[in-house]
């Protein structure tokens, strides 16, 4: 119950946070992504501050108890955050005060980052030692369950949270409930810890035996000092320079430190992979947000889509263990753990290969906004007698198509009927419409146009009353108010949806129906022969396109999550088994702190690359961190060809038979060790000659 509820409350946050940055924070795109990714970091970085805790000071049960307190008050902290009607005095649907929500929830994040990272190292370890070493078959149950768990509560928060912030609610203002998106969370996060108190009888709790962590950190540090001391020539050279640390420590220790860096040497080009999974939950999802998410009987939320990656890889898992691998065997190919892993770095980069295919899509339908030294005209003209815009476009219907793009402020509108020249002042860096009245003699009004898509998916719509009454327009959801004669309404955001406006006018009335996708803004124009009653409007009002609608697929992002979910397989779950096997038994924990370490690395790539590239086409950032990948790849490659496995059992046994013997004896010793486990690793794991593989 605690891992499931904690899984929730942690992946359910994060699904909806750069959206939250975006549309509630307003931060633009690259903010938010590095705030995004340095949270993330956080979250891998705590996992050895909490280890050292529970390990040196306060033990498991009490670290996760105390840890968990700060983590839901992070959670609420965060749910106060999105609260809007806190400091909306005017009470127009927007905080008056960002600071205050700027700060609760960077306080949240910090103390939620402290939360999930500190008990991440100990939930699973005092789950293990409720089991007594007979026990294997009962702990075998308990983390199968345990993990299920963890898959269940990640699976359903990135399902739910995304459909609760999609929901309206507000005190004084309706606004989207990133509120209720950060409060179920936080509520499982309460549920969690209260739990948990519940059990303590029941459990077995174990007295801090001392963090080897701090063991190693205390070995290298004292073999480098000792080295830097004795670096004259007179002094004798040794073999490593961690045998400097021979007069203080246990040569097995120093021989079990040796075994440790080499795996964490390997470690040091793995981030990148980070770097790219992990922006499912920040590009990836602020690209959803100008797709089309219609998929008949089902209507996806952009960061719904981070749904496919837990789905694939409860499916993909299995079938690679018991399909995929064992075929590649029968195949008589060689397929080590570093291949494996290096399979999977190419997997993730060919993910961002098709991220960067989908995005060339969607900028083919996103709109050209001014620059800040042009303006944006769209001409609407009332009457029927044919316009001309700078003696080089003359038509009759109703509106341009598109809006004309000018160099210059100032452009000269004439009408083919009258001598009337008009000179129009455009404002640079915005889109305008100049609505040109049937009458005209009558006054012309200039509009101000969207220069960005509608937020969240919304479209935008307005009304132009082109009759010479009022007219009053609304619906169950938006009331557009009265219509002046040849004047018109402001823009209203509508979600996607079959919506019907209501007409009227003098006493009568008439309906208008329209289906909205995602992302659009439209102009509907009233004409001024439209006589308002039962069976005319439908037909009768001409609808301006200003902004297309998302008309590039959700769909085609599957492909990407399946790349990058097969090089999670490939990578992930085969890195952390290999990291297990060749670690020695007392040291698997200082591998796991340095393979969660490479994930905060990697997050930090992120934010440096965001910060610090500022490429103009986000198909292009795509593209480079494919590429970085995959030359981090061809590295990682070359340092897999020349690692050597080993069996680190063999030889911490080859040092226990021999503790008495001097250091020269026992640096060949360890040679020799090294040597042979290599040998039978190599047959028991790589070749494969006599059919046996090594149990990780």
């Amino acid at each position: 119950v605690n891992e499931f509820c904690e899984r929730f409350s942690y992946y359910g946050m994060r699904a909806v946070l750069v959206l939250y940055f975006k549309y509630f924070l307003r931060w633009d795109d690259d903010l938010a992504t590095s705030i995004y990714h340095t949270f993330v970091a956080l979250c891998y970085l705590t996992p050895i501050l909490g280890a050292i805790v529970a390990d040196s000071w306060l033990g498991k049960f009490k670290t996760i108890i105390y840890l968990s307190i700060v983590y839901a008050v992070g959670q609420v902290a965060m749910a106060v955050s999105a609260i809007h009607d806190i400091t909306d005095a005017d009470r127009d649907g927007t905080p008056d005060n960002m600071t205050f929500h700027v700060a609760m929830s960077m306080t949240g994040l910090f103390l939620i980052a402290l939360g999930t990272g500190g008990i991440k190292p100990c939930v699973s370890a005092f789950g293990g030692d409720q089991f007594s070493d007979h026990q294997e078959r009962q702990r075998s149950t308990f983390f199968s369950v345990f993990y299920l768990c963890i898959n269940g509560g990640s699976l359903l928060s990135t399902i739910i949270t995304p459909l609760l912030r999609a929901q309206d609610c507000g005190i004084y203002t309706q606004q989207k409930c990133y509120a209720l998106a950060f409060g179920v969370p936080a509520a499982l996060m309460v549920v969690s810890l209260v739990v948990f108190i519940v059990g303590s009888g029941m459990y077995y709790k174990a007295k801090p035996q001392g963090n080897i962590m701090l063991d190693v950190c205390k070995c290298i540090g004292f073999s480098i000092k000792n080295r830097y001391r004795h670096r004259g020539k007179q002094f004798p050279k040794r073999a490593h320079w961690l045998d400097w640390a021979e007069e203080k420590y246990d040569k097995l220790l120093i021989a079990q430190i040796k075994m440790v860096l080499k795996v964490l040497f390997l470690y040091i080009p793995l981030p990148m992979f980070w770097t790219l999974f992990d922006q499912k939950g920040s590009r990836w999802t602020l690209q959803a947000t100008n797709m089309d998410g219609n998929f008949g009987l089902l209507i996806i939320q952009p960061d719904q889509m981070q749904t496919v990656n837990p789905i694939l890889i409860l499916t993909l898992v299995p079938i690679m263990d018991s399909v995929i691998y064992p075929l590649i065997r029968k195949c008589g190919l060689n397929f080590t753990p570093l291949k494996r892993m290096t399979v999977g770095m190419l997997l993730a980069a060919s993910a961002f290969v098709s991220a960067a295919l989908v995005q060339v899509e969607i900028d083919k339908t996103l709109p050209v906004f001014p620059s800040s030294s042009q303006s944006q005209l769209k001409l609407l003209n009332m009457g029927n007698n044919p316009v001309t815009l700078n003696p080089k476009t003359t038509w009759k219907k109703h509106a341009s198509d598109e809006y004309f793009t000018f160099e210059t402020e100032e452009v000269t509108v004439s009408v083919a009927s009258s001598a009337l020249t008009t000179t129009i002042l455009l404002t640079k860096g915005e889109r305008q419409t100049l609505l040109i009245p049937a009458v005209i003699n009558s006054e012309w009004l200039l509009t101000t146009d969207l220069t960005a898509k509608p937020e969240q998916g919304n479209n935008a719509i307005r009304f132009i009353n082109g009759l010479s009454t009022e007219v009053r327009v609304s619906s169950s959801l938006v009331d557009f108010g009265i219509i002046k004669p040849s004047g018109y309404s402001n823009y209203s955001l509508v979600e996607n949806g079959k919506i019907t406006f209501n007409l009227s006018s003098g006493g009568r009335s008439c309906d208008y129906s329209r289906e909205f996708g995602y992302g659009s803004s439209f102009t509907f124009f009233i004409p001024n022969n439209l006589v308002i009653g039962p069976t005319t409007c439908q037909e009768s009002i001409t609808v301006i396109e200003d902004i297309k609608p998302n008309s590039v697929h959700m769909a085609l992002q599957i492909p990407q999550y399946f790349l990058i979910t097969a090089g999670e397989v490939m990578f992930s779950v085969t890195g952390l088994e290999f990291s297990y096997s060749q670690a020695p038994s007392n040291m698997k924990a200082v591998l796991q702190a340095g393979w969660l370490l490479t994930v905060a690395v990697g997050n930090f790539i992120v934010l440096i690359v965001a910060e610090l590239a500022k490429l103009p086409m986000q198909w292009a950032e795509y593209v480079l961190f494919a590429s970085l990948l995959v030359a981090v790849c061809i590295i990682f490659s070359i340092m897999a060809y020349f690692y050597t496995y080993i069996d680190p059992r063999e030889i911490e046994a080859q040092f226990k038979k021999s503790t008495d013997d001097d250091s020269d004896d026992e640096s060949r010793q360890y040679k020799k060790g090294l040597e042979m486990a290599s040998k039978n690793y190599k047959s028991d794991y790589g070749d494969h000659k006599d059919g046996r593989e090594t149990k990780m």
